[in-house]
């Protein structure tokens, strides 16, 4: 729905522009392309890439959720296939490259472009292991079987557009119009672009050996005339939702979120409060049970075992043991920015990297950072903060390192960042998630993939069947372990 209000927005702009035009610049053929403004496409372009950045089935299948009113694939690990609806919205991106090389000053929408589709590849292979990358998007050229180029050609890939965007992006490159994240601002985009670029560095953590990813990761922190990164909440790569009908936050009026069919999960609740850490009084309203104790009580606090039974978990949300995930979720229609990549996780990207000796740093400097950040979004006070920091639970310990900045950077990514919370588990194993309460499917197993879609077996099935082969020698299956893992 929100994506319709930006474009009426931007439907009457156009005819508020083509309203003044002189009556000789009707006569044309209308079987002929016109030149469109590439401006128009950036704003549908942005909303759709970013709009799956608050997802709930993130927050089911990385525990930090509970749905309660069926049984939910995402929560239970019931994954089958996904599709390839991205390729659509790549199109458009394309289309905006197109309409951006037909105007004066149009660089940075060049620039932009390659963002975009570094972002939708390195979602889809994040996805599936191999896709369709250097023929993909050809069929103008009646390509439309195209070969699956490996995991490790996507990333070397992924890595190049982003240079590219961050060479291409300059104030002598034309204004941004239709820009609804950071309002033309190009200082901004370089920060997002170098930022996004460290978080696909981190995840080919696995694949040093092959790619270099170390020495690529400290090339770009130690040049930040070059290569700048989000410095503060303010750089946030973000969707903002206004009070506006159709461009609400996502769950805003959700039945099934204000009837009480969403709580927090057990062990993530179990974890906020091990750690007395106030995120926990804004993620979630108090449970019902617990109607006589102050909101800032952590033991007013509960949540349902992910893993268990249905029937567990309805049962004990009707006793009123467990959170609701709190109102703002759904009664607030501006709550808060969808994240896309913030300074919170740009900071827990350097504070890993700092772990691994990538970088000549210490990585307690990015990792309270990285914590402070994600408080301060929260509008935690200052006191709050300290005193949370100098907890000896809190306080790194480099024998732990790697573990306490991924949880970090999970508690921080709560209902924002998509899937990125899952890549990461994926990727390191931690925060570890329970399989093992009687209702997960797939063996109580997590998978690693989704499987490739049915499209692609009626449509492709040469190319799609020589990329399962080589890779997944038991052929098309959520449990797959792509390159990127291994």
């Amino acid at each position: 729905m929100k994506n319709n209000s930006y474009l009426a927005i931007l439907f009457f702009a156009l005819l508020i522009v083509t309203g003044c035009e002189k009556l000789e610049d009707y006569q044309y053929n209308p079987n002929e392309t016109s030149e469109g403004d590439p401006g128009l496409l950036l704003t549908n372009v942005e909303v759709n890439a970013f709009s799956s950045t608050v997802s709930l089935s993130a927050a089911l299948s990385c525990r930090q959720m509970v749905y309660t009113y069926g049984t939910s694939g995402a929560q239970y690990y019931n994954w089958t296939r996904a599709g390839f609806g991205m390729y659509s919205e790549l199109r458009q991106v394309i289309k905006m490259e197109e309409e951006a090389m037909k105007v004066d000053d149009g660089g940075n929408y060049l620039a932009i472009a390659k963002f975009f589709k570094a972002f939708y590849f390195l979602e889809l292979t994040n996805t599936f292991g191999d896709i369709p990358f250097e023929e993909a998007l050809m069929a103008t050229e009646e390509l439309y079987t195209p070969q699956y180029s490996s995991q490790q050609t996507v990333f070397e890939g992924i890595l190049q557009l982003l240079e590219e965007s961050n060479e291409m992006l300059s104030v002598d490159g034309g204004a941004l119009t239709g820009d609804v994240i950071y309002n033309g601002d190009i200082a901004k985009w370089k920060k997002a672009v170098n930022s996004f670029r460290l978080r696909v560095l981190i995840t080919l953590s696995k694949r040093d050996g092959d790619l270099g990813v170390g020495s690529r990761f400290a090339a770009i922190v130690n040049n930040p005339a070059k290569y700048p990164l989000i410095e503060s909440n303010a750089d946030n790569l973000a969707l903002t939702y206004y009070n506006i009908e159709g461009n609400e936050y996502p769950y805003f009026n959700n039945n099934d979120i204000k009837s009480g069919g969403y709580y927090l999960d057990a062990s993530f609740v179990q974890l906020l409060q091990d750690k007395q850490d106030p995120r926990l009084f804004t993620f979630a309203d108090k449970k019902p049970s617990a109607a006589g104790l102050d909101d800032s009580d952590y033991d007013a606090y509960g949540g349902l075992d992910g893993s268990a039974e249905l029937s567990t978990n309805t049962q004990q949300a009707s006793a009123g043991e467990a959170s609701p995930i709190d109102a703002r979720y759904y009664s607030d229609a501006v709550n808060e920015p969808g994240i896309v990549i913030g300074y919170a996780s740009t900071q827990f990207n350097l504070a890993e990297a700092a772990a691994r000796g990538w970088i000549s740093a210490n990585p307690v400097t990015f990792y309270q950072e990285g914590i402070t950040a994600s408080m301060q979004f929260y509008e935690v006070d200052t006191a709050a903060i300290d005193a949370y920091l100098a907890q000896s639970n809190v306080m790194y310990v480099p024998q732990n390192g790697i573990e306490m900045i991924i949880t970090q950077k999970y508690i921080a990514s709560f209902m924002n960042s998509g899937f990125e919370l899952f890549y990461t588990n994926r990727r390191t194993g931690f925060p570890e998630f329970k399989t093992d309460g009687g209702g997960v499917f797939n063996n109580e197993m997590i998978p690693t993939r989704w499987m490739y879609p049915q499209s692609e077996i009626d449509y492709n099935q040469d190319n799609l069947n020589e990329a399962i082969d080589r890779q997944y020698p038991e052929g098309d299956n959520i449990n797959g372990v792509m390159w990127l893992i291994k």
